[in-house]
C-alpha cells in the first residue's frame, strides 16, 4: 500500500493550488481527481477566460464577502492576498491583466493556460496527479488516513478535501466531500444555488428578451425592507433574468435564506421595476454553491477540522461563497495555501519560498489582447 504525507482529494481550483503549494514545501503529496482530466470547472470560469481574482485590497475583499464568509476567510485571505496571487502567477510565467470592474485575468485570457500552469507546477514539484480516481472511502486510521479508490488504496498522514460544491456536476462536483465530512462527524449546511439567474413571470420578459441594461443597482427587499444592494448588469433571457447584478442578488437571498423577497431594479434612466422571482434556476446551473461543511467546525487559522485531527478543507466544499468577479477563485486559492502551509509546518517544513518575481522564461505568449500586463498587480485601466 502506498503512503504519503498529504492526500489532496479534488483536482479543481483549490486542489490544484494545494498540490502546487505542497510541491513548493517539498511535501510528498498526491492529488486525486475523479474525472479523466483535472480543472474541468476552472476551464469554464469567466467564459473560459478565467477570472482569477479581483484587483482590490484584502480589506475590501473581506468586506465584499460579507458575514460569515469574510470573518472566516480572513486568515487565509491575509496570508495570500489578491496582489500576492497575481505575483504568484507572474512568478511562474503567467502575467495577469486587469479588465473592467477590477477583474483579473491571465494576460492571455485563456483558462487553459491557467490549468497548464498548474499541471506544470505539479510536475516540477514532484506532486503526483491521479485522474479517473473516484474515492470510494475516506477512513481515519491510527497514523492518519486511508483513502480507497476504485483502482488503489493509499495512506497519508493528512488529508485535504477540496472537492467543491454541487454546481455543474458534470465537472466532478457531486457533493462527495461533504458526505465524507459528515461520516467523520461534521455537520453540513444544506445546498442552495448561488450566483444564478431567476425564473420570473412571463410578463416581465414579454417583448424584452435579449435586452441588456448596464450599471444597474438591485435592491434586495425582504418584508418591505432593503437588506442588500448589488450592482452590475441586468439581462433579460428567454428563461428569466440574469446578469451580474441579478446573480449576486441570488447569492444574498440564498445566504440569508430569504423566502418572499422582491428585487427592486434601478435602471440608469431613472426607471425602476420590482420583480418577485418565482424561483432560481437549478443549482446545477449555479456558478457557486451556498452551503457545505459548517464553518464553526473548522479552525479558520489552519482550515483543520475541529472534529477530526489531521483532516483539512479548502474551497467550496466548505460553506463559503462570494460575489461574481473572481472572489470565489481567490477563496479557493487562499484557503488551499493556508491549509497546506499548516500541514507543512506539522511535517517540519519551512515556509513557502519567496518566488514572487516574474519568471525569466515566458511560458504563455501574449494573445494580443488589450489591457495591462506586468509581474506586479496591475492597476485598472481608466476609461476616458
Amino acid at each position: 500500500m502506498s503512503k504519503t504525507d498529504l492526500i489532496i482529494i479534488g483536482g479543481g481550483a483549490a486542489g490544484l493550488m494545494a498540490g502546487c503549494a505542497a510541491g513548493e514545501l517539498g511535501l510528498k503529496a498526491l492529488v486525486l481527481e475523479r474525472k479523466h482530466k483535472p480543472g474541468r470547472k476552472l476551464l469554464m470560469c469567466g467564459n473560459a477566460r478565467c477570472n482569477l481574482t479581483t484587483n482590490i485590497s484584502e480589506d475590501r475583499m473581506l468586506q465584499m464577502l460579507g458575514d460569515p464568509v469574510g470573518p472566516f476567510l480572513e486568515p487565509a485571505i491575509r496570508a495570500f492576498t489578491p496582489s500576492m496571487l497575481q505575483r504568484w502567477f507572474a512568478s511562474h510565467g503567467l502575467k495577469t491583466v486587469v479588465k473592467t470592474g477590477n477583474k483579473v485575468y491571465p494576460h492571455t485570457e485563456r483558462a487553459s493556460d491557467v490549468l497548464n500552469l498548474f499541471t506544470d507546477q505539479l510536475r516540477d514539484g514532484k506532486v503526483s496527479l491521479a485522474c479517473s480516481s473516484v474515492v470510494q472511502a475516506l477512513e481515519k486510521t491510527k497514523n492518519g488516513f486511508r483513502v480507497t479508490t476504485g483502482n488503489f488504496t493509499v495512506e497519508g498522514k493528512y488529508v485535504l478535501v477540496a472537492t467543491g460544491g454541487v454546481s455543474y456536476p458534470k465537472t466532478g462536483s457531486v457533493g462527495d466531500g461533504q458526505e465524507w465530512a459528515a461520516k467523520l462527524g461534521h455537520s453540513v449546511e444544506p445546498f442552495r444555488p448561488g450566483l444564478v439567474g431567476f425564473e420570473v413571470d412571463p410578463e416581465v420578459l414579454k417583448g424584452r428578451v435579449g435586452q441588456v441594461y448596464e450599471k444597474v443597482t438591485v435592491d434586495v427587499m425582504d418584508a418591505g425592507q432593503k437588506v442588500a444592494e448589488t450592482r452590475g448588469v441586468y439581462e433579460i433571457e428567454k428563461w428569466g433574468i440574469g446578469g451580474t447584478a441579478v446573480t449576486d442578488a441570488s447569492r444574498i437571498a440564498a445566504r440569508r435564506n430569504l423566502k418572499n423577497y422582491v428585487l427592486k431594479i434601478n435602471l440608469m434612466d431613472g426607471k425602476t421595476e420590482e420583480i418577485r422571482p418565482l424561483g432560481t434556476r437549478s443549482i446545477k446551473e449555479a456558478m457557486v454553491t451556498v452551503g457545505g461543511v459548517v464553518l464553526e467546525e473548522i479552525n479558520p487559522q489552519t482550515l483543520e477540522s475541529k472534529k477530526c485531527s489531521g483532516l483539512y478543507f479548502a474551497g467550496e466544499v466548505l460553506d463559503i461563497d462570494g460575489p461574481t468577479g473572481g472572489y470565489n477563485l481567490q477563496a479557493a486559492f487562499s484557503s488551499a495555501r493556508l491549509a497546506v502551509a499548516t500541514i507543512g509546518k506539522r511535517c517540519g517544513k519551512k515556509g513557502f519560498p519567496q518566488q514572487m518575481e516574474p519568471a525569466v522564461r515566458k511560458r504563455y505568449p501574449d494573445r494580443g489582447g488589450r489591457g495591462q500586463s506586468s509581474g506586479k498587480p496591475a492597476k485598472p485601466r481608466r476609461r476616458r
